[in-house]
């Protein structure tokens, strides 16, 4: 999931958003004329006429915007729609910022062809940044087009498509400039808030949190780890002392992680590749973004009695306010919810 606009810059980059979205609606199908073809697999036409109850139901339940948004399909014939570059520089753990007429300033640089989103990644590399090229199978051009399903948005299970619509719907409903965990934090708490009812209008069982509790305490690790990071670079020193410091502090965050997962999960190894592999600045990057202020955002919809209206309206207010009273609020609200210990495996 994520945002593509295009960017202020280089008139090739221009020129490549424009062909990437003028492809995809080229290319788009509207999802009843999908499923009504008898060449569909019936295996297709199912998860489409499932994305279509829970379009309905993200305007009709959730107050999403109603508009032409996943009403319609498009089969890429590639794994992702986007690769998203990010990069920071060697010794820093901020990012390099790419800044968009629309979505305002962010921490990557999207692109629909994977071959172009690692020449970017080589040469920035070349000039001595960190980098890290992640594929996106979903992002949200805020309501500017009808952004269509995705043969990439399948790949998932139905939850996470459902959840995926009304997240990317969130980014239309409300967005402020310049402030990417604001955003994201939005849009993934109305996903899963919303895939909560959506389950429950459908009788089906809540979700375990048995996952969820595992997922935010690797959050919790990488940032803790790239808040170290942080503090090591601020210490100074030459490069040989920095990248020593990089590298004991990675060499750290591998061997929290191990006692962190024999303690509580010792029969889960879903994160272990990912610690297994390179580690640089540029891969801590996606972390925290989507939930740092998803607790504050559960406060707000407790205080409004779980009314959407009463919730969005509370929303837009907060994303009224200048930038750091708006994150000294989020602060507060964050502090007001209890956290619940994670379940032992």
């Amino acid at each position: 999931m994520g945002l593509l606009l295009s960017a202020c810059g280089g008139l090739r980059y221009y020129a490549h958003v424009a062909h990437g979205q003028s492809q995809l609606l080229l290319h788009q199908r509207a999802v009843q004329q999908v499923i009504a073809d008898p060449a569909t697999q019936p295996a297709l036409a199912r998860r489409l006429e499932l994305a279509q109850q829970a379009r309905r139901f993200a305007t009709l339940k959730l107050g999403l915007p109603d508009n032409r948004s996943y009403t319609r399909y498009v089969e890429l014939g590639r794994p992702y729609v986007v690769w998203n570059v990010f990069a920071t520089p060697r010794y820093s753990v901020d990012a390099v910022r790419h800044c968009f007429p629309i979505a305002g300033c962010v921490a990557y640089r999207g692109y629909f062809d994977e071959a172009r989103a690692k020449g970017e990644a080589a040469r920035m590399k070349g000039e001595g940044d960190d980098v890290y090229v992640g594929g996106v199978s979903a992002y949200s051009t805020l309501g500017w087009f009808a952004d269509p399903i995705l043969s990439s948005m399948l790949r998932w299970d139905d939850d996470e498509l459902a959840g995926t619509i009304f997240h990317e719907l969130a980014h239309q409903r409300l967005y402020v400039q310049d402030d990417s965990a604001f955003n994201e934090s939005f849009a993934s708490f109305v996903q899963e808030q919303g895939l909560k009812e959506w389950r429950a209008s459908r009788d089906l069982p809540p979700l375990l949190g048995r996952d969820q509790a595992e997922d935010d305490g690797f959050t919790r690790l990488v940032l803790e780890l790239r808040d170290r990071l942080r503090q090591a670079y601020a210490n100074g020193g030459d490069e040989a002392a920095l990248e020593a410091a990089k590298q004991a502090q990675i060499a750290a965050f591998r061997e929290r992680y191990r006692q962190w997962r024999e303690t509580n999960w010792p029969s889960d190894h879903r994160y272990d590749a990912w610690v297994a592999a390179p580690i640089n600045n540029a891969r801590l990057l996606p972390f925290g973004l989507y939930d740092q202020w998803k607790p504050a955002f559960a406060a707000l919809f407790r205080a409004s009695e779980g009314q959407w209206p009463l919730f969005y309206a509370d929303v837009r207010r907060l994303a009224q306010l200048p930038k750091e009273d708006r994150d000294r609020e989020l602060r507060r609200l964050a502090a007001t919810v209890a956290v619940a210990p994670a379940p032992q495996a």
